[in-house]
């Protein structure tokens, strides 16, 4: 999901920080049980499956 994220970023000139989280109590936060899952502004997106470059422009939109 990182790779298709920053693809998307960098192919429409987006202004946006990535940030990749491994640690499983970070995850837990979120109440996540099912990776990969994106979190925009604090707010879960998508869960449990990689999305494609166009859903993941029209979040950031």
């Amino acid at each position: 999901m990182t790779k298709v994220v920053n693809t998307v970023i960098s192919e429409n000139n987006i202004d946006a920080t990535v940030e990749k989280i491994e640690d499983i109590m970070e995850i837990m936060k979120y109440n996540v049980m099912t990776t990969p899952a994106l979190v925009i502004d604090d707010v879960i997106t998508i869960k449990g499956r990689v999305p494609t470059n166009s859903e993941v422009l029209d979040l950031l939109k």
